[in-house]
C-alpha cells in the first residue's frame, strides 16, 4: 500500500501524534527503519522547532487552552515545508525556527530528496482542522503519569523538577487534556499504539532520551 501510493508522484504523509512523552519520536524512528528496510526513503520531521515564541504561546489567565491554540506555526509548517515536500518529494529550505532550550530563533535547514514517506511527529497533529491533511495518522496512547516520568527524565527544557512539574500540570498536559476532550484524536487515527508503563520505567532510568 505504501509503495503504491508513494510512487504516484507525491510522497505519503503520515502523522504520528500523542501527548508529550508518549513515545512519538521512538515510534517515528522505528517506522523510518522499517520503511528503509523495504527500500523506501522516509523524511522524519518533528513539530518541536515550529513552536511560536514563549510570549505568544503562554498566557497566565488560561495557559492550557492558550497553548493549545497558539503554540505552533501550523500554517507556515504546512505551506512552506510539508506541502512542497509532499508534492515534489524533494525540498531544500532554511528558515528561522525555535530552539526550545533557550526559546531563541536559529537557522534550521531541511534538505530532503526523493522522499517516499513523510513522517510528521508532534502533539496536536490530530486537531479537527488538521486531520484531513494526512494520508495516514497514528495516535500513541500513554497515561499522563507515565508521560510525566519520561518528561522529567528527558528535561529538554533544562528546568528544575519542581518547575517542570508545574509547567506540565498547568500548561502542557492541561492543553493536551483539552485537545483529547475537544478533538478525540485516538478516534480519528487510523491506528492506536499503546506505549505504557514498562517502557516508561526503562526510559525514566535513561536521562536524555
Amino acid at each position: 500500500m505504501v509503495t503504491a501510493r508513494a510512487t504516484r508522484g507525491r510522497a505519503l504523509l503520515v502523522a504520528i501524534s500523542g501527548i508529550d512523552g508518549s513515545g512519538k519520536s521512538t515510534l517515528a524512528s522505528q517506522m523510518a527503519e522499517l520503511l528503509e528496510g523495504r527500500g523506501l526513503r522516509p523524511a522524519r520531521i518533528t513539530l518541536d522547532p515550529w513552536h511560536t515564541p514563549w510570549p505568544m504561546r503562554y498566557d497566565a489567565e488560561d495557559p492550557g487552552r492558550h497553548f493549545y491554540r497558539h503554540a505552533f506555526r501550523f500554517d507556515e509548517l504546512f505551506a512552506r515545508l510539508i506541502a512542497p515536500l509532499r508534492e515534489r518529494r524533494s525540498v531544500t529550505l532554511t528558515l528561522d525556527l525555535i530552539r526550545l532550550v533557550d526559546d531563541a530563533c536559529a537557522p534550521h535547514t531541511y534538505d530532503f530528496a526523493d522522499v517516499d514517506v513523510i513522517l510528521l511527529e508532534g502533539i496536536f497533529l490530530l486537531r479537527r482542522d488538521l486531520r484531513g491533511r494526512y494520508d495516514l495518522a497514528f495516535w500513541v496512547e500513554c497515561s499522563f503519569e507515565t508521560a510525566l516520568a519520561r518528561a522529567l527524565a528527558r528535561n529538554q527544557e533544562g528546568q528544575s523538577e519542581a518547575r517542570l512539574r508545574d509547567d506540565y500540570a498547568r500548561i502542557y498536559f492541561a492543553a493536551q487534556r483539552h485537545h483529547i476532550g475537544l478533538d478525540a484524536p485516538a478516534e480519528a487515527a487510523d491506528g492506536v499504539i499503546w506505549n505504557g508503563d514498562t517502557i516508561s520505567r526503562a526510559l525514566a532510568r535513561t536521562p536524555g532520551r
